[in-house]
């Protein structure tokens, strides 16, 4: 499914049914929103993060002048403030911040405008569905907008100073639909990716299974229209054979797209990644990179990472029970990272993307995704692999490993713990986790450090799935147990570690916790580390708040 399994697919079955410096987090409790912010406005030269990967590369890579942050001043980050989301069980959109604004959507809907230095909101939007997408700022008319997501597969436009709406587009009108990676903005469009939680839906084996295709719409920055839409599975779904109960199926389907698409400027292309397929016969173009002409849309190449790989829900119950399983089952290998475009010491050109097989994977964008290297890094599987997101700097690419593994508990112990298919999960608190730096040119590892275990936490996990971010000298990654942790890029040694897994008080009055991180990474701006903690799905531990990390004395 995606780079979720659990995390969206069974997920959706659950979800809707060490020597490290220590972060001192209570140094000094944050002040209520009071004072007025300062105007919104933009320049080239200000400090800021802009949609997912902070430009149109997709490498998460914040340069030395805008992170205001090194190696020496990283240990010395405290809690600066907290925001709390109000209605939600979970924080899991990315943080944009650009004009001294932070902008951040979340699980109930609510898009909010924060100031960048205090926490204090300064305007909300209330969108059609849950946000859970990074968010670009860009030029819309004499003025600026914020551009985003929503599950329900609209895409919008929102004035960045007042909040105002300036257009909404459904880019797909499939049920299932939704829009999980960011939209990218590049030369006056938006590009936007569609994802589905539709092998989900297939768990009910009276599902006609199924139709989704993943898409890419490119979208008029200023209007909304849309200027072309391509399918990721160029054929329409067609019917196939009847499943045990007599129900109609249909195929190909999938390849979804989980990630923020790359754009290339320079070579007329956008890539994107692909989930598996839902239904057999698997298509060619899922768990694949895909490329497409900039301004048309046509489909140019892809280069397939793993072949017949089509799963979904169903396939997770007994073999006797198994309704809308594809024949054969596929591993559920999908991408759920974005492709990262850098240059190499050769003066080629590389995407680079890892998967939930454990794979790390080069391609040649100019020669129809040739395969430059391939590294092995994690076991991978349904909660495997890498999941969200890697960082590159100007040597090397930085890739956590998830490798969870659930786990059934003892009985009596373990009521109300999330279930699937009424089995109560936890997650192995031995399995998964680590962090590799690679060699971009050759894929070698150049080293590896190993999460530091959880102890006797319960319900800790080791796995690390959330995006990686880098700065010269320091990337930083967040896990499943709540550790938002930096380490030396040098060496890989650990260079500060916070736990965000508790309750926080907030600027805003809200009761909020942190959680697990998952999904989206830190961005870091000014000196300022921003971060969402508590990402729900089965043995996860949820939250809702957005923290600040800063160096107080330097402010």
């Amino acid at each position: 499914m995606s780079p979720k399994c659990l995390c969206a697919s069974a997920t959706a079955a659950v979800v809707l049914a060490v020597g490290a410096a220590r972060a001192q987090t209570d140094a000094a409790p944050p002040k209520p929103c009071a004072a007025p912010a300062t105007p919104f406005a933009v320049t080239a030269s200000q400090p800021q993060w802009n949609g997912w990967g902070a430009d149109a590369t997709q490498r998460r890579f914040q340069r030395a002048e805008r992170a205001g942050l090194t190696a020496a001043t990283v240990p010395r980050l405290t809690l600066e403030w907290a925001f709390g989301f109000p209605k939600a069980q979970m924080a899991y959109g990315q943080p944009t911040v650009a004009g001294n604004r932070i902008f951040v959507g979340s699980a109930d809907g609510t898009v909010y405008a924060l100031d960048a230095d205090t926490g204090c909101a300064q305007w909300t939007f209330k969108a059609g569905a849950p946000v859970r997408t990074a968010m670009s700022v860009g030029p819309a008319g004499t003025g600026w907008a914020v551009y985003f997501g929503d599950v329900q597969a609209y895409a919008y436009a929102v004035e960045a100073v007042s909040g105002a709406l300036v257009w909404k587009t459904r880019i797909d009108v499939h049920p299932a639909a939704r829009i999980t990676g960011a939209p990218t903005l590049a030369g006056g469009r938006l590009y936007v990716p569609a994802s589905s939680a539709e092998e989900a839906l297939a768990a009910n084996g009276k599902y006609p299974c199924c139709t989704f295709r993943g898409s890419l719409s490119a979208l008029d920055a200023s209007t909304g229209a849309v200027i072309w839409k391509s399918y990721t599975i160029p054929d329409e779904p067609k019917p196939t054979r009847k499943n045990r109960l007599d129900v109609q199926l249909t195929g190909p389907s999938g390849a979804a797209i989980w990630s923020s698409p790359t754009v290339d400027a320079e070579g007329g292309m956008v890539f994107v990644t692909t989930g598996d397929s839902y239904s057999d016969p698997a298509a060619a173009t899922s768990d694949a990179f895909v490329a497409f002409d900039l301004k048309s849309g046509k489909l140019l190449w892809s280069h397939q990472a793993t072949a017949e790989d089509a799963f979904t829900v169903d396939c997770d119950f007994p073999d006797a029970m198994r309704v809308n399983c594809p024949a054969p089952p596929g591993p559920d290998h999908d991408f759920g990272t974005s492709p990262i475009l850098v240059k190499l010491a050769n003066g080629r050109r590389a995407l680079i993307a890892g998967q939930k097989s454990g794979v790390v994977h080069a391609v040649d964008p100019d020669r129809q995704g040739a395969i430059l290297w391939q590294r092995r890094i994690g076991q991978g599987g349904r909660l495997g692999g890498i999941q969200w997101g890697m960082a590159a700097d100007d040597r090397r690419v930085y890739a956590a490993v998830s490798d969870a593994q659930t786990t059934t508990p003892p009985p009596g112990g373990e009521g109300g713990r999330p279930s699937i298919f009424g089995v109560p999960l936890m997650l192995n608190p031995r399995a998964g986790g680590g962090l590799f730096a690679l060699d971009l040119d050759t894929g070698e590892i150049a080293w590896h450090t190993p999460h530091p275990g959880c102890g006797t936490t319960p319900g800790c996990s080791p796995a690390q799935s959330a995006a990686t971010t880098v700065i010269p000298g320091v990337v930083f990654s967040g896990g499943l147990d709540g550790h938002l942790r930096a380490y030396d890029t040098r060496d890989g040694r650990v260079i500060w570690d916070v736990d965000t897994a508790r309750p926080f008080p907030t600027v805003n009055g809200v009761e909020a916790k942190g959680g697990s991180l998952d999904g989206s990474g830190p961005v870091v701006v000014n000196g300022t580390v921003y971060v969402n903690s508590g990402y729900l799905f089965a043995g996860h531990t949820p939250g809702n708040v957005l923290l600040a990390f800063s160096i107080r004395q330097e402010r």
